[in-house]
């Protein structure tokens, strides 16, 4: 195949684990529990790729006979996190979980980067909500001139500071400046959270930018990106995928400011790169929706990304394959955290000529995505997945 577009729709989880439980995540699903919110939903080209034939899934319609591949994937690694998500849809399953901190970072671990960046201080060090944490510090912070660190149930080390008063560059050099501090206890990922005053209407004080960045830990081990690099397959990632794997295996990087101006980079792509894997992560279903509860915000974000989707089909090419899929879940109507939720995860396979209608089943790993982008683009694959390439017509 010429083309493979994997396409993560971040957090649009289809039902709990089996071992939900074990995350205290037990009767959680994101897609179902959005639309008894907030539906019916209006995603007709979904529908029509078999999203409501896949298992256990009731919130979109199952209609005729699908134009694409459906299943369901299980995640092998202990976790629920993007690292471990996007790792492992790549072929990288983890054998332990990244390390959290569920009462804040040690205080000299804190001390460290704040001295190693030439901070006066730090407000927070505890694990909280990005948007109640700036209601409540950001004010601070602003006069203070020291930024906000915050945790949550991943294993994140989160540094919040106004992009002027502070200053975006400032930001980001203590971001790197943490990375160096954090690396020998293994934390999964530094991220810069520069925000600015919020528009009246949105009755809060302060919002974050797409400014964003991540620094990760490398993978612990070679990735599908990594192969496909090693044998010269281009690898684009669109949105925050080149920072997830530390740059690694990704030739070309593209971030962006939500997921409109994603889509907008993956239909750009689809029309011009002539071969290769283009891997596109689309934030803002977890980041503005799932993390901050909004069943209905969710809802016109996926009907939104349904319409770009039809756009995505029209620029398809002989010789294309579509993955479409998720790395965890974050029901957006369950009130014990605010965290992401243990669930399964959709994949639509679709592209021109391949076969309609084929039931993938239960996937025992995320790992078949990677799998099945290596296989079609040339490469024996290497990774923790089976390819399901014959299955959908592509073999």
């Amino acid at each position: 195949m010429r083309r493979v577009f994997v396409v993560v729709l971040d957090s649009l989880g289809v039902g709990a684990l089996p071992d939900a439980g074990e995350f205290g995540d037990e009767g959680t699903h994101t897609l179902d529990h959005l639309a008894a919110v907030a539906g019916p939903l209006k995603v007709p080209s979904l529908e029509r790729l078999g999203l409501g034939h896949i298992e256990g899934v009731h919130g979109v319609r199952a209609v005729g006979r699908p134009e694409g591949c459906f299943g369901r994937m299980r995640e092998r690694s202990p976790g629920k996190d993007t690292s471990t998500g996007h790792w492992e849809l790549m072929g990288l399953v983890l054998e332990r979980k990244f390390p959290t901190y569920p009462q804040g970072f040690p205080v000299e671990v804190v001390a460290e980067v704040a001295r190693r960046a030439k901070l006066a201080g730090v407000l927070g060090n505890v694990p909280a909500s990005g948007t109640e944490i700036l209601e409540r510090l950001g004010q601070e912070s602003v006069r203070s001139g020291w930024p906000i660190v915050y945790t949550s149930a991943d294993s994140v080390f989160q540094v919040a500071a106004h992009e002027r008063h502070f200053g975006l560059e400032r930001l980001y050099q203590v971001c790197r400046v943490a990375r160096t501090v954090l690396d020998p206890l293994g934390v999964g990922r530094v991220i810069a959270r520069p925000f600015v005053e919020a528009e009246p209407s949105s009755g809060r004080r302060w919002q974050r930018t797409y400014n964003r960045r991540d620094w990760s830990l490398a993978p612990f081990g070679p990735t599908a990106l990594d192969r496909l690099a090693a044998a010269g397959v281009p690898t684009v990632g669109v949105g925050k995928i080149g920072d997830i794997f530390a740059g690694r295996g990704v030739s070309e990087s593209l971030h962006t400011a939500g997921d409109r101006d994603g889509m907008r980079s993956t239909l750009a792509l689809a029309r011009r790169r002539e071969r290769g894997l283009i891997f596109v992560n689309l934030v803002d279903f977890d980041m503005l929706y799932g993390h901050r509860r909004d069943p209905h915000g969710y809802a016109r974000n996926l009907e939104a990304f349904d319409s770009e989707l039809g756009e995505l089909q029209g620029a398809l090419r002989t010789g294309d394959l579509v993955l479409l899929t998720a790395d965890h879940g974050n029901d957006p109507t369950f009130v014990k955290t605010t965290d992401h939720t243990r669930e399964h995860v959709p994949v639509l396979a679709f592209g021109p000529g391949l076969a309609w209608g084929v039931d993938l089943g239960t996937r025992a790993t995320f790992a078949d995505v990677g799998a099945t982008a290596e296989e079609a683009l040339g490469l024996e694959p290497g990774g923790a997945g089976r390819s399901f390439l014959a299955e959908i017509g592509g073999g």
